[in-house]
């Protein structure tokens, strides 16, 4: 087989010993839309790989479209839950951009597994649809909390205190996302409409802080439109009438996202220049990751009533020797500073919302490492 072009997003281990080996790369063509440690792991290894990788720059609410209309696909595989009585299959925890490249590729080919959870979704697969099936019985991917450090507990207890009653959450990947939710399990009427649906969000479900009343769009419902965690999260997740995903392009509309009120959006980046402009993508000269549904967030909660948007990051990388706060950014601005709201680090929160470039440049020196403050004053 040559010139196999295979377009994804976040791949994981497996990848690295089987579709993305290094030894078949190039006959593989890997179109990466979002990297991971995977890439990284190759790049690092062997850096002539960075050149038969090829990165393309896209929002992960824009990736259904540019599968669905700039592309001829091919083939789409993909895994489902088992088949229901009427002949419908569930994307489970992977809707995304995933549905839409079942609906518009010319072959179909499911892994039906049972540990795939079934999840209510507004186009699910049928039989008729399906060019081939194969059974497994694999277990799915599990995702668990790493340790957290003194900095981000920090940093969490500062984006808690931005969270009130009846607030409709977005929650990005890591730990600090969990140590917020951990820390608002007191507050009532809460809504879910994430792209990420994780165990730290089930939690606030089951602790009754979350029931959806409050939500403009499918109200009683969590939305959104991948998940990771663990098995017991995805048992609970099965069959769970309380849950409801989307393709992204409908979960991380802006519009979409902001028709509900008090919309508060977690997301990390990686630098924040004086201006407050974020860099959350690229790092010691190369790629790190992408863009994924930060900026969709950021905008969506901008135009939901009382919305908040809040960009966190520790202020310091490489075990302090290096600022996060910058001068200028090292790499794309994945958020522009017009869309900026709300910084923190473990330093302290700013909101930069109508703030002039003087008043915001201030606040920036005051969130980053007191080490690094003069340095970053001198560079006005």
């Amino acid at each position: 087989m040559q010139d196999l072009r295979v377009w994804y997003l976040l791949s994981q281990a497996h990848a690295g010993s089987t579709i993305l080996r290094r030894d078949r790369l190039g006959a593989i063509q890997p179109r990466c839309v979002f990297m991971s440690g995977v890439e990284r792991a190759l790049v690092a290894a062997d850096p002539s790989a960075e050149a038969l990788i090829d990165f393309v720059p896209c929002a992960f609410s824009g990736s259904p479209r540019l599968l669905r209309d700039e592309l001829a696909l091919d083939s789409c595989i993909l895994t489902v839950s088992p088949m229901d009585e009427n002949g419908y299959f569930s994307f489970g925890v992977a809707n995304d951009y995933t549905s839409v490249a079942a609906h518009c590729a010319r072959t179909v080919i499911v892994e039906v597994n049972p540990a795939m959870p079934r999840v209510a979704c507004s186009t699910p697969l049928h039989i008729s649809q399906v060019s081939a099936v194969v059974e497994n019985r694999a277990a799915l991917l599990s995702f668990g909390e790493q340790g957290m450090s003194a900095e981000d507990e920090t940093i969490a207890g500062y984006i808690a205190e931005l969270v009130d009653d009846g607030a409709c959450l977005q929650m990005g990947i890591g730990n600090l996302p969990a140590a917020v939710c951990r820390l608002i399990g007191n507050r009532a009427e809460l809504g879910i409409h994430t792209e990420l649906l994780t165990p730290s969000l089930a939690g606030l479900v089951h602790s009754g802080a979350v029931t959806n009343r409050r939500k403009a769009t499918h109200p009683g419902r969590s939305v959104f439109t991948f998940a990771m965690g663990d098995e017991p999260f995805y048992r609970w997740m099965d069959g769970n009438a309380q849950l409801y995903s989307l393709p992204v392009d409908i979960v991380n509309d802006p519009a979409e996202i902001g028709r509900n009120d008090h919309v508060v959006s977690v997301n990390a980046t990686i630098q924040v220049d004086l201006q407050g402009a974020c860099n959350s993508e690229f790092m010691a000269g190369r790629q790190h990751s992408a863009a994924g549904g930060q900026l969709d967030f950021v905008r969506g909660a901008n135009a939901s009533r009382h919305g908040v948007s809040v960009i966190a990051c520790r202020s310091t990388a490489r075990g302090g020797t290096v600022s996060r706060i910058v001068p200028r950014l090292d790499g794309p601005v994945t958020t522009p500073r017009n869309d900026v709201h709300w910084v923190v680090t473990e330093h302290g929160a700013a909101n930069l919302r109508g703030k002039s470039l003087r008043e915001r440049a201030d606040l920036l020196i005051g969130l980053a490492d007191p080490k690094f403050r003069d340095e970053l004053a001198r560079a006005l």
